[in-house]
């Protein structure tokens, strides 16, 4: 958690162009604008993962995530067929697969003192060599590809997915909106969110994980029997591949009560394990030994730019969107975003400044005549 705080800072810098670029587009309209957040949350998030996972190859990084959009999931019976989408498949699985042995050979060759660095690959790197005292190493090469491939897929495009879904939740309950946004100027005032700053965001956590409860961007997962298992009576025999619908288990009013339907953030102000009738019932990055790998990171990212966005806007959905989630190996809006945003960044410049009481009475006073202005 340490070293994945560090990457808030690069987090933040490619949040600030994006940003930029907003803000000049709301100085060309007269202070109002139209945005279609969604593709821009693809565009961001596809920067931020190029540049934490190979920070020291971020060419080749985009480079694999361009290839890695190709590869798409197929019907199980006709994957070994030499269709022509097969071997385009193959062909680019290959080039992802080559293209990340020559990264990962050229830093176990080129290793300092120091390690091999902070980002991801450069993580996973350091368990792959073997210490004085053990005869194999703890990850293999295969392994590593593995995981890399796993957290670049999760990395770009579920958590651009789950920032696209909160700022539509954001958009939809606006008291929310406000109280998120308190809790910003409170713990960051107009300044960019540090690690450190985004762990005292409490309401904004609990918003996060119903946003992944009622929208989580992975709909359902997999898992194979290691054994023979007795479920409820039902005997499952050991290599039995399982589906468990995370949709439906989210939704269940026999695990989260009658009210399973609405949006409640406050069911998590005492934790996950607390949320519902089985303290495993949030999925939406699995559990346990197969959770997923860039869990954390998802969560660190989604915080640092939606504190930015509060810091400098408010936001309303567009008249023109359409509500269509559609699971396309992730849930996400089927006609995107489009979302109205107006400046507030004249608000949080006075604030950093101390131009304004720190007292949370006046600074909501301050925020509430603020944005009825507009």
């Amino acid at each position: 958690m340490d070293k994945l705080k560090m990457m808030t800072v690069t987090i933040s810098d490619y949040a600030q162009s994006m940003m930029s670029e907003w803000e000049s587009e709301l100085g060309a309209k007269g202070g109002v604008v139209k945005i279609e957040l969604s593709r821009r949350f693809e565009e961001l998030t596809a920067d931020v993962i190029s540049h934490t996972a190979f920070e020291s190859c971020y060419k080749e990084g985009k480079q694999f995530l361009a290839y890695s959009t190709f590869l798409k999931v197929q019907i199980l019976r006709f994957i070994y067929l030499p269709t022509k989408q097969n071997l385009k498949t193959w062909s680019l699985d290959n080039k992802v697969r080559n293209m990340l042995m020559d990264i990962i050979k050229s830093w176990l060759v080129n290793k300092d003192a120091a390690g091999y660095g902070n980002d991801f690959l450069g993580l996973m790197l350091e368990p792959c060599t073997p210490k004085h005292d053990e005869s194999k190493p703890q990850l293999s090469i295969d392994e590593i590809i593995a995981e890399c491939k796993t957290f670049f897929f999760a990395g770009h495009d579920t958590t651009s997915h789950l920032l696209s879904w909160t700022m539509f939740l954001l958009s939809t309950h606006p008291k929310w909106q406000e109280k998120l946004r308190e809790e910003v100027v409170m713990e960051c005032g107009g300044e960019v969110p540090t690690g450190d700053m985004l762990n005292k965001l409490k309401l904004f956590n609990m918003f996060l994980l119903e946003t992944l409860r009622l929208y989580g961007p992975v709909a359902f997962i997999q898992r194979r029997a290691g054994a023979n298992l007795d479920l409820g009576g039902i005997t499952v025999p050991e290599g039995t591949i399982l589906s468990i619908p995370i949709v439906t288990i989210h939704c269940d009013k026999e695990v989260w009560g009658e009210d399973a339907d609405e949006f409640k953030p406050e069911s998590f102000k005492n934790g996950v394990s607390k949320a519902a009738k089985h303290p495993n019932a949030l999925l939406s990055f699995s559990n346990g030994p197969r959770s997923c790998i860039g869990q954390n990171f998802a969560m660190i990212e989604a915080k640092a730019v939606i504190t930015m966005i509060l810091q400098r806007f408010s936001f309303t959905l567009s008249p023109k969107y359409v509500h269509a989630p559609t699971d396309v190996i992730t849930l996400h809006p089927m006609y995107g975003l489009p979302m109205i945003l107006k400046s507030l960044r004249e608000i949080f410049v006075h604030l950093d400044r101390g131009y304004f009481s720190s007292s949370l009475l006046y600074t909501r006073s301050v925020l509430f005549m603020s944005i009825c202005s507009y």
